[in-house]
């Protein structure tokens, strides 16, 4: 079986109490962590889909999982700045530039890029169903879930 989690979900529930200072990010993505290797020790395939600003955040998730026995696959989902601001459905990349929200990653917030993430998917120039694809080939190939 599998469960997904990503920003909104958890960021309402499990993280009200987080706001967007870089220790908040970092606090964030280390409970996520935590829940994905909850799911992943229950035999639940769990896909996160979080902003993960820092390496640091990402590799100890990693490593939380290397030590339980888990796999960990980092999936870069890759898009130029200029295109997220332009998919944007929430306005917050306008209300970022007008100083509305402040520590806003990409603009007033550093994004550091994965370094050899196992999956990339370049938005950009990739359709959502070849990401799909792409990423479920992958997974497949890992023995993760059963080929079609």
């Amino acid at each position: 079986s599998t469960q997904s989690t990503w920003g909104d979900n958890i960021r309402y529930g499990l993280n009200n109490n987080l706001g967007f200072s870089a220790e908040d990010r970092t606090e964030n993505v280390r409970r996520v962590g935590e829940v994905s290797r909850l799911f992943n020790d229950a035999c639940v395939v769990c896909i996160s889909s979080f902003i993960s600003p820092f390496r640091d955040d990402r590799d100890n998730v990693r490593e939380l999982h290397k030590k339980a026995g888990l796999p960990f696959y980092e999936v870069y989902v890759q898009v130029p700045l200029d295109v997220a601001e332009e998919r944007d459905p929430k306005g917050l990349y306008k209300k970022a530039r007008e100083g509305k929200i402040p520590e806003f990653t990409g603009l007033s917030s550093p994004y550091e890029e994965p370094l050899s993430p196992e999956i990339l998917i370049p938005t950009h120039q990739m359709p959502v169903d070849a990401a799909v694809q792409h990423m479920l080939g992958f997974l497949e190939n890992e023995g993760i879930v059963p080929k079609a």
